[in-house]
């Protein structure tokens, strides 16, 4: 009877781990079963962004988070309906969160800015290099995508979806799935752009015409290009289910545990 060769570790996994750069670390993450120790140093790294991204981001209050392409550029229409929409939704009393690039989220960061709104963002390291827009009060920087994706889920009431590329359909279908699920609370999902999107709002109707969702799923997501109706549906989807209220005092943090606080919590 034939008996297993056992695989062998690549020799070189823990070294690598410990030396590797950014851009490295997350193909040799990705790359298959490594050695204990390697192991370990990822999950020490994936704490660490987790840890960076709490201790920025746990005082920014109730957060919208706003989704959408970064290569969007200023003159288009696109980018003022993002800064409308970033406007109303500070107006509105919550903080605007973004990935922090520039595109959409600089639109959406800059219209809160502009209003005297809460803007922050949750980056992403990138080989080619993204900056952060100029309208942040705080910014963090994360190194894995998968945990920059929860910070921006675990912080908000209600997402809006402007017109993006795979990133932005990669978050609105983690948002769609989280709440599907039950993972987190029927926030309202708003998309915006409704003539870019309208082939992809055709073909969730078409999953849910095959039975690929339940019909109910279809009031996941709301569609509209009006701002006022993007916010009379955050209002009575997020604001008023879940008590959400203004907060009279400023809330204490500690600067020695690495916390930031904002004015106006």
């Amino acid at each position: 009877m034939a008996t297993e060769t056992p695989i062998d570790e690549p020799p070189e996994s823990v070294g690598s781990a410990l030396i590797a750069s950014s851009e490295r670390a997350d193909e040799i993450f990705l790359e298959g079963p490594r050695s204990r120790l390697a192991e370990f140093l990822t999950l020490l790294r994936v704490m660490r962004d987790f840890l960076r991204g709490f201790r920025v981001l746990h005082f920014v209050g109730p957060c919208v988070t706003v989704f959408g392409s970064s290569r969007i550029k200023r003159d288009d229409p696109h980018y003022e309906l993002a800064r409308k929409m970033g406007a109303a939704i500070a107006r509105l009393g919550f903080t605007v969160m973004t990935g922090g690039g520039p595109g959409i989220m600089e639109a959406a960061n800059h219209g809160a800015k502009e209003v005297g709104g809460r803007s922050v963002g949750c980056t992403i390291e990138l080989p080619s290099e993204q900056p952060a827009n100029a309208y942040l009060d705080r910014c963090v920087r994360m190194h894995y995508f998968f945990v920059r994706k929860t910070l921006l889920v675990k912080y908000s009431y209600a997402f809006v979806v402007m017109p993006g590329g795979a990133g932005t359909l990669d978050e609105l279908f983690e948002a769609v799935t989280l709440i599907q699920t039950g993972k987190i609370k029927n926030f309202p999902i708003v998309i915006m752009g409704t003539d870019y999107w309208k082939e992809l709002i055709g073909f969730i109707d078409k999953m849910a015409q095959h039975g690929m969702i339940a019909a109910s799923d279809l009031s996941l997501i709301y569609a509209t290009d009006s701002v006022e109706e993007a916010i009379s549906h955050i209002e009575s989807k997020a604001i008023e289910p879940f008590g959400l209220k203004r907060v009279a005092r400023i809330r204490r943090h500690f600067p020695w545990l690495g916390e930031r606080g904002l004015s106006g919590l």
